[in-house]
């Protein structure tokens, strides 16, 4: 066996009959596994894409099954793959696809079996753009200077370069005097383009220079426009003599940054001003090549395949090997496969896909296995508790723990986790055995989100119903415990790139210098940031538009923006909590929030009509439905009483009425359905607009706490809309209530009394002029606030039994008159526990009362 022969570690043949060239192999970590190793992704002019990870059990070994991780027919030619950072929002690596019509970004992504052969790999669509023109070739990189992305740009065949920003095209500039493509690199230490052009020059264009040129689609005179714009466009310009196979460009760190050119017969280096650092004749006719870090210091490796089915290895321009390879190269790469660096992959035009290595055959001496030791067995089960609480540690982020600790002996215990839609649970109820005093029951939940929507709220609540047993009653009193959660943000959204423009903008105001999003955001800031003080975030909610967050460098202001009014709340109500913790570690007291704006009326009365508007699609939809159905029992009793008649007679239709009836209701079901999912998308919109609205009033009118829990009890009654009581109707009441109590201007207003039913309004008028009429009237000084007076003398009836009313007990034995407030359901807060009005006793300020010798009313 010659020394000079490239060894066989690992090679394939792909399909039958298939053509590849230069651009259909690549080598790189696709599928993020972190482990170092490439993969070999190649292309074929027949559109089949494969993906190999060779693990040979020895050298010159085969393929094997479980090497070709994907193979997926694309059913157009491949022209080149590539792979870099193509996607918006993350540094991952996919892979980039080109066509001659269509550029795909596809997402490489693998899922561990059970069993050797058990590794599933899967690829999907990120993203595609369908080209205008044919494409030629392509190339990638961080046009631009931008950082963690990279840019695509793809030259077509007459001379167009065509820019895409990930997702989005940029634009296209045409080059002047083109002819026919030639290669194409990006160099990203000048920020410019490289080709060869059918004049034998190389050709270096500033991407800048390019982004500020004429739009190709603009261009009137076409090669008048080329012959003029070469002039400004070019940044430098080399004649060769010659026409280039490939262009690379390298930057390793002992070397200067090179271009390299491979020509038909010479082999070029340039400086990136254009200047030749030198040149190689060669006295054989090349097919591809590739540069490479050498272990000497100034100095670079390359590569150069040619026609003889030889590969050539020079240092600079000194021919340091040559080896013989089985088959023609088109493609040469150099990659990193099971932990053996510097395996040179190539691939010929009909398939011939090969991984080898220089030099002889590794030694195959294997050393001596030594003695077996004695098994330590404490040292295993050291190890095995270590293994064990990491997993336990790994297992505690995939979901919410719920401890619960109980003082008392608890009877039929039963936990209840509820968090409001379109935020779900994977398990919301629970049910343990009997625990004794002291005793504690951890249950992990995991929250997320179910539905095309944003949450309102990311609050949730956990309630615990138990018996605690007595002597008189040993069964057990029931009682029941609560307590608040509250859920990540980052269960709704992630971090994104900020949006400079937004339809709509909040400022909040602060007494306190801004604080770096660095400490009051480290969720959202990416710890390998290198500024110290970060002013701007951006927010990409996973169901709507993206929310940027600012705050001032000179003023002590926050600002929140957003295409969407509705997806200001969540992040205006975190950045409020997040500074109150904040400052409240720092030991300060008087750190305040306000708002000087304008409030968003007009924008929150559109979410109300859009609202109100499927509220009266539902009631259309019901009465249809309830007609069609009528009409197809009537036809049902026709039909019935015809087939029942010992005398045949004709149907006279009736099938065919029949039918259609059938077909109108089931389309109506399916829009009655549908109408019903927007509407409470809408009213989640709403929910989330109307907590905004509130937390802007209060801090613009800067209410107590007492004033913001009447201002949620009047704008947010209801958790859910319901066929019986809507949203519209409630709210109107309640803010037509304080209008004649506290915030009238008159006692003529007090004196006019409030209807005792609630049924749905013919429009939304009244309620938009009632609300503008309350935002007024707080601005001219008004207050919010229940005198026990008042409220003796101007009962309000609220049919709704979730909303929130005052309730009064009637003295009976042993028990005194007092007040309380019904928060949600019915629900009696208490100390340290509540209990519904079913239940048999009612705790009041810690006094038990029995409610078979006293009376409740709600007024």
């Amino acid at each position: 066996m010659s020394l000079f022969k490239a060894r066989d570690w690992w090679s394939t043949i792909l399909g039958e009959k298939e053509e590849f060239d230069q651009g259909c192999l690549c080598v790189a970590d696709v599928d993020n596994s972190g482990s170092g190793q490439d993969k070999i992704i190649v292309g074929s002019y027949m559109g089949y894409l494969r993906i190999f990870n060779p693990h040979p059990v020895k050298p010159g070994e085969g393929i094997q099954p479980e090497d070709l991780l994907l193979e997926v027919q694309l059913r157009e030619p491949i022209l080149q793959v590539e792979v870099g950072k193509f996607v918006s929002g993350t540094e991952g690596l996919h892979l980039a696809v080109l066509h001659c019509r269509k550029l795909c970004v596809y997402a490489v992504s693998g899922t561990l079996g059970n069993v050797e052969h058990g590794n599933q790999y899967q690829i999907k669509l990120m993203y595609e753009h369908n080209l205008q023109r044919t494409a030629c070739n392509m190339t990638y990189g961080p046009f631009g200077g931008v950082k963690g992305r990279d840019l695509i740009c793809i030259q077509s065949m007459d001379g167009m370069l065509m820019l895409f920003e990930q997702e989005s095209y940029a634009f296209g500039r045409f080059l002047p005097g083109f002819l026919l493509p030639g290669p194409l690199t990006y160099s990203s230490r000048t920020d410019s383009f490289i080709t060869v052009s059918s004049c034998r020059q190389v050709e270096s264009y500033k991407y800048q220079v390019l982004a500020f040129a004429t739009d190709a689609d603009e261009r009137q005179e076409a090669e008048q426009q080329k012959l003029s714009s070469g002039k400004r466009v070019v940044d430098w310009v080399l004649n060769i003599g010659e026409q280039a196979l490939d262009i690379c460009v390298v930057s390793f760190n002992q070397a200067v940054s090179s271009v390299f050119v491979l020509g038909e017969r010479n082999f070029f280096c340039l400086k990136d001003n254009g200047q030749i650092r030198f040149m190689k004749k060669l006295d054989y006719s090349p097919s591809c090549f590739i540069p490479y870090c050498s272990v000497k210091e100034g100095t670079i490796n390359t590569l150069v395949g040619n026609h003889s089915k030889m590969l050539n290895v020079y240092q600079d321009i000194t021919l340091k090997w040559a080896t013989q390879l089985p088959h023609v190269p088109v493609s040469v790469k150099v990659a990193n496969l099971q932990d053996l660096k510097g395996v040179i992959v190539t691939l010929s035009d009909n398939g011939h896909l090969q991984c080898s290595y220089l030099g002889t055959d590794p030694s195959l001496f294997q050393a001596p296995r030594v003695e077996s030791r004695e098994i330590n067995y404490e040292e295993f089960e050291a190890e095995m508790k270590e293994l064990q609480k990491i997993i336990k540690e790994a297992t505690k982020t995939q979901g919410t723990l719920l401890p619960f600790l109980y003082r008392v002996t608890a009877q039929k215990p039963s936990l209840a986790v509820c968090v409001q839609a379109p935020l779900a649970v994977t398990c919301d109820q629970f049910v343990f055995d009997d625990l004794e005093p002291d005793s504690s029951e951890t249950v992990v939940v995991s929250a997320f989100l179910k539905g095309n929507c944003s949450p309102s709220e990311l609050e949730g609540s956990c309630v615990v119903s138990y018996n605690t047993p007595t002597e008189l009653n040993p069964e057990g009193i029931p009682k029941v415990a609560q307590c608040n959660f509250r859920l990540p943000l980052r269960l709704v959204c992630s971090p994104a790139q900020p949006s400079k423009a937004a339809n709509h903008k909040l400022t909040i105001d602060t007494n306190k210098p801004p604080v770096s999003f660095l400490t009051i955001f480290s969720d959202f800031v990416d710890p390998s940031s290198e500024d110290d003080q970060v002013n701007v975030l951006g927010f990409q909610f996973s169901t709507s538009s993206k929310t940027t967050l600012l705050a001032s460098k000179t003023s002590q202001r926050y600002r929140i923006q957003s295409d969407q009014l509705e997806d200001l709340w969540l992040i205006t109500k975190e950045l409020i909590l997040r500074l109150e913790e904040h400052f409240k570690k720092q030991n300060c007291k008087d750190f305040a929030c306000t708002f000087s704006g304008a409030i968003p009326l007009q924008e929150y009365f559109e979410l109300i009509d859009r609202h109100f508007e499927l509220r009266l699609n539902a009631e259309k939809f019901q009465e249809l439905l309830s007609e069609r159905a009528v009409q197809f029992r009537a036809i049902e009793r026709r039909l019935l009483t015809r087939f029942k008649d010992k005398t045949p007679a004709p149907l006279q239709h009736l099938d065919t009425l029949l039918e259609g009836t059938f077909r109108e209701v089931i389309a109506l079901a399916d829009a009655a359905e549908e109408n019903q999912a927007n509407m409470f998308q809408a009213f989640t919109k709403l929910r989330s607009a109307t907590h905004l609205l509130v937390t802007l009033i209060s801090l613009w009118q800067k209410l107590s706490t007492d004033q913001v829990a009447i201002l949620e009890a009047t704008f947010l009654p209801l958790a859910e809309d319901t066929p019986e009581l809507g949203w519209e109707e409630a709210v109107d009441a309640a803010i037509s209530y304080l209008l004649r109590t506290c915030l009238s201007k008159s006692s003529k207003e007090q004196a006019l009394s409030l209807s005792s039913q609630l049924s749905m309004p013919k429009d939304t008028s009244r309620l938009k002029k009632n609300i503008t009429l309350f935002c007024d009237r707080l601005a001219k000084g008004g207050r919010l606030s229940f005198s026990t007076d008042s409220a003796a003398q101007q009962p309000a009836v609220m049919p709704d039994s979730c909303s929130t009313s005052p309730i009064k007990i009637i003295q009976g034995r042993g028990a005194s008159q007092a007040k309380q407030k019904v928060f949600g359901c019915g629900l009696l807060a208490t100390d340290g526990w509540c209990v519904g009005p079913g239940s048999p006793f009612y705790m009041m300020n810690g006094e038990k009362l029995s409610t078979s010798k006293e009376l409740v009313e709600t007024w």
